[in-house]
């Protein structure tokens, strides 16, 4: 085990509004849209697409369409009009897809990898890629951040849980330190709902967002663990999955 001065950090930001007080400390930043931009990007890859530029705006989702590229665009949990698709993870398990590269634009989740990437190596992180992803995370020895995207700049408890997986994973390795109350909040909130995530959820804010468009399928997907075993990571504008073989 490391000493606590040579350890690395693993911290949590509940929210993108909160990111300008963490960024210049990490040089790995683990994404988190569970529900569902994550869980979605993570299904495409698992489903063979090659790569995903993720866009923050609907004027630029608009001009990659123009190019003859493949575009998901959604707002308030909704398909815009005139795209492909949504962020629906299903979408992305489509045979069409294997060997494209796609577009996507969201609420939030795209919006908050195109904030992190000044900053540091960009991660998508999600339930779904879980453990491949922790195991991935503790072998970089390197300092990280999970920036949760929240809903409209606010605390959500999916993505927070999320990033307090991670966390206590990392910390229980002995390599790594949490100092920020928001990390060990996290945390808490992962113990507290391991057992059971979708019925810890089942009154959070976005889940009766989706319920209430119907969508529960898609939230049973995004709060199942290890679905997608891939690592997605952002090199230039495009998220292409990480060359070297992780072995659980």
């Amino acid at each position: 085990m490391n000493t606590k001065e040579t350890r690395k950090k693993i911290e949590v930001c509940f929210s993108p509004y909160l990111f300008p007080l963490f960024k210049e400390e990490f040089e790995i930043i683990v994404v988190i849209d569970v529900l569902r931009a994550t869980s979605a990007i993570c299904a495409a890859f698992n489903n063979g697409v090659e790569s995903l530029i993720p866009v923050s705006t609907i004027d630029e989702a608009l001009e990659y369409q123009k190019k003859g590229y493949l575009v998901g665009a959604e707002r308030q949990g909704k398909i815009v009009e005139g795209f492909d698709f949504g962020n629906s993870p299903y979408s992305y398990m489509k045979p069409e897809l294997k060997g494209k590269s796609v577009v996507l634009s969201t609420t939030n989740g795209t919006k908050s990898i195109n904030i992190a990437k000044e900053s540091g190596q960009v991660v998508i992180g999600a339930l779904s890629n879980l453990d491949v992803l922790q195991k991935w995370l503790s072998e970089q020895d390197k300092n990280i951040l999970c920036l949760c995207s929240g809903w409209q700049n606010k605390f959500n408890l999916e993505d927070t849980i999320c990033a307090g997986a991670i966390t206590d994973y990392l910390v229980n390795t002995g390599n790594f330190r949490s100092e920020e109350d928001s990390s060990i909040a996290a945390k808490y909130l992962f113990l507290s709902a391991k057992d059971n995530i979708l019925g810890y959820l089942k009154a959070s804010s976005h889940r009766r967002r989706l319920k209430n468009l119907n969508l529960n399928e898609d939230i049973k997907y995004c709060l199942t663990p290890n679905l997608a075993p891939v690592i997605p990571v952002l090199n230039g504008d495009k998220l292409e999955l990480v060359k070297e073989e992780v072995s659980l």
